[in-house]
């Protein structure tokens, strides 16, 4: 038996920790970077859409990549890229290269996500390859929490008259804009990427052999999959819940602030931090939930619950909306494994290559925000966010349409018989 290595492990949680730190800080800046840079909603939406539009372009290549060259070098260049995207932003603070630098960095974590899974699978051993997913996803959701609190710490204590006393706050206050503090965050985000690509080039790998799911498959297969209007389906399903979840966090900072007059800053901050650490909760509220009950129909009922905070968040008052906004995250929690595996439990063979089609659909979080901005521009951001009732309609409607070959094994069926 292939020996394990703890050490490794951590630092494979660690990397989901980095990668969720650096994707999903954009929401909280939304505000900030309209006023700063005079954005309309349109063009702040391009933030986030260069950064997951790199998710659709690079998927399927970074697992052709990954297999010709081994995950080590794609590895080391993927952080390489997000510092490089991090420290263009951090040096030269404007709109355009906000957008050259967010689809760097998006790039980079691209090809981290395609990577990293089978890398923690050889390295924690198959046997313990669910557990440490989860762990990972927790991890994940930490960082997700964690890092609007972090940018609400960071420009509060940048933006006061006096110089900060701690050593490393002083040192940025004299690397930042006095009326940008928040580009203080792309300093810090260039810093773990460095010191990432210099873990990951010393550190030693262990050979990875991927499993039939794993593999990216031949353009063969691409193209007989691309044939099948289930596999379209599915990747819209894929699409509309990305969109949805990163459509909501993008815009609540922004939202709460033009309607309700919260400050982005603090209270802004805080509803974004709380979407995402729901989220977490809600995914150890689902594991249990999926034991009890059949996958469609715990996918049916967050998703109108999903819908009714959505509802209260855009039409209720100011602390009511604040709060709806973020148990949206608490019901989303469940959408991408749920539909995920409903997608490859409906298809025969080629997991793997379908798989990669799917992560693809991660470019909905590209697209939706940005259709958002933009019917937020013609109709206010709350008719844009309506959009959103269209997103979580069709994950809605994939509880009822999906007709997997094998459901979900609960206490109550302990045999999972093909339907």
């Amino acid at each position: 038996m292939r020996q394990r290595s703890y050490a490794l492990v951590g630092l494979i949680l660690f990397t989901f920790f980095v990668i969720s730190f650096l994707t999903n800080i954009i929401g909280p800046l939304i505000p900030e970077i309209i006023d700063d840079f005079g954005l309309s909603l349109t063009l702040a939406a391009l933030l986030p859409f260069a950064f997951f539009i790199a998710y659709g372009v690079f998927s399927i290549p970074a697992g052709f990549l990954i297999e010709r060259v081994g995950e080590k070098p794609v590895l080391v260049g993927a952080f390489g890229v997000a510092y490089l995207g991090a420290q263009l932003l951090a040096l030269f603070p404007n709109y355009l290269v906000a957008i050259s630098s967010l689809f760097l960095i998006g790039s980079g974590m691209a090809f981290l996500q395609v990577a990293i899974n089978p890398l923690l699978r050889v390295a924690g051993g198959e046997e313990h390859f669910a557990f440490n997913s989860t762990l990972g996803q927790l991890c994940f959701g930490l960082a997700s929490f964690l890092s609007p609190l972090v940018y609400s710490y960071l420009v509060l204590n940048l933006s006061r008259p006096e110089p900060p006393e701690a050593f490393w706050l002083a040192l940025l206050d004299r690397l930042v804009p006095p009326e940008l503090p928040w580009i203080s965050l792309y300093w810090l985000f260039a810093l773990v990427s460095l010191g990432m690509v210099v873990v990951m080039a010393l550190v030693r790998l262990p050979r990875v052999e991927r499993t039939a799911e794993e593999r990216t498959g031949t353009l063969a297969i691409y193209r007989t999959l691309l044939r099948r209007p289930l596999v379209w389906l599915f990747f819209l399903g894929i699409f509309s819940y990305v969109g949805s979840e990163q459509g909501v966090a993008n815009w609540i900072s922004e939202f709460l602030a033009r309607y309700h007059g919260y400050d982005p800053q603090t209270v802004g901050a805080r509803a974004v931090s709380s979407f995402w650490g729901l989220m977490t909760v809600g995914t150890l509220l689902g594991l249990v939930l999926l034991k009890l009950l059949d996958s469609r129909i715990v996918l049916r009922l967050f998703t109108l619950a999903a819908l009714g905070c959505l509802t209260a968040a855009l039409f209720g008052p100011g602390p009511v909306a604040r709060w709806a906004f973020s148990l949206i995250g608490l019901f989303a929690s469940v959408m991408w494994p749920v539909v995920f595996s409903l997608a490859l439990n409906s298809v025969e063979a080629h997991h793997g290559a379908f798989s990669g089609i799917l992560v693809t659909g991660i470019a909905g979080g590209a697209v939706v925000p940005l259709i958002i901005g933009a019917l937020g521009d013609l109709l206010g951001l709350r008719g844009g966010l309506c959009f959103l009732y269209l997103t979580f309609g069709y994950i809605l409607s994939v509880s009822f349409w999906a007709r997997p070959l094998i459901p979900n094994k609960t206490i109550w069926r302990r045999e999972a018989p093909a339907t």
